[in-house]
């Protein structure tokens, strides 16, 4: 009786043991071939092709390509426009198209969009999750700046493309000459908390692999975060999604909710509070656009307007992605941050 009983438990655990093994799997290398090149005013760079359904989603006129930062890492990068530059860093997991509604907005004749998307995520390389560290990538963004060699640009930055896209300027400074703070935090953590609920149960080993990789995609949750609902609908999801989900590494956007640093001790913290100490010597012209209703970060607003007292501050009833709810509004600071940074 009790070999039939330790013959049922193995029949039970060995597959449970394997799903385990599965979930938690680090993830392979992934990186995207274009074909063919574009010349850019930065130079000549590998052309990709964007699948019919992104395409069809972006206005006219845009640039996508690709840059090796370090071998078989490759940043995609859409570009649109010509003029002074604008560097527009998305966060997670969304890609460079979450701008492309600000985009429509701007007068092309006289900015150079660049909206890179970080690796990971979108039509960038997707790597083993064990490489999704503040680090690196702060090291990869930085490298993709620096091969574009755009002389200054007025950065606009939200959720981990706040810390990223600082984080690249600040290891190549004198490239930042305004900013607009979007959704975002680059202050590093002096005691333990938590950031949200879905970021506390993504950082529990298994139980995040299993929830958010398995029973609930991340992507069809992402309406939940906005001020309406309707502003993301499924097909804008898929904007996001299907780049990550049909690369055949999906570790991305889970790997990155557990960079968020819980408490001092986080590894992100390290290298959070470096990037705290950069911003808060800026002195740029700089304009913060927030989403009240954001669940996550509405609350870090006092925090940001602490950091830049002089700063003009627009508040809205958008959400975590305020791309997709008040384009207007952004594009209105970026055109005011612009053009003080050309008036200097």
């Amino acid at each position: 009786m009790m070999m039939k009983i330790l013959i049922g438990l193995g029949c039970v655990l060995v597959p449970a043991l394997g799903g385990v093994v599965w979930m938690t799997r680090d993830g392979a290398a992934v990186t995207p071939q274009g074909s063919g090149t574009v010349a850019t005013a930065s130079g000549t760079f590998e052309a990709f092709a964007l699948p019919d359904y992104a395409a069809a989603a972006l206005p006219e006129g845009y640039k996508s390509y690709l840059i090796e930062v370090e071998p078989g890492i490759k940043i995609h990068v859409l570009e649109a426009g010509a003029g002074t530059p604008v560097y527009l860093q998305h966060g997670n997991p969304t890609n460079g198209m979450l701008y492309r509604k600000v985009w429509q907005e701007l007068p092309t004749d006289r900015m150079r969009l660049i909206m890179p998307t970080m690796v990971g995520l979108g039509f960038s390389t997707k790597v083993p999750a064990s490489q999704h560290t503040l680090e690196n990538h702060i090291r990869w963004m930085n490298a993709a700046l620096r091969q574009l060699d755009l002389g200054g640009v007025v950065y606009v930055g939200q959720d981990w493309g706040g810390a990223v896209g600082l984080g690249a300027l600040m290891r190549s400074p004198e490239l930042l000459k305004g900013m607009v703070i979007l959704n975002t935090g680059w202050t590093a953590p002096k005691e333990k908390f938590e950031l949200s609920r879905p970021h506390a149960i993504a950082a529990t080993p298994i139980v995040g692999e299993l929830l958010l990789e398995n029973v609930v995609s991340i992507f069809d949750r992402l309406h939940e975060t906005q001020g309406d609902p309707a502003s993301f609908p499924p097909e804008v999801a898929a904007l996001y999604a299907r780049p990550v989900r049909e690369s055949g590494n999906i570790k991305g956007p889970l790997a990155l909710m557990r960079m968020v640093p819980t408490g001092p001790d986080h590894p992100t913290s390290k290298p959070m509070s470096a990037i705290e100490a950069y911003a808060g010597a800026l002195e740029v012209p700089t304009e913060i656009v927030w989403g009240m209703r954001d669940p996550i970060l509405a609350r870090a607003l006092p925090t940001m307007k602490a950091m830049y007292p002089e700063a003009r501050v627009t508040e809205t009833q958008a959400g975590h992605f305020l791309q997709e709810e008040v384009p207007v509004e952004i594009a209105a600071a970026i055109e005011r941050v612009v053009a003080a940074v050309e008036a200097k």
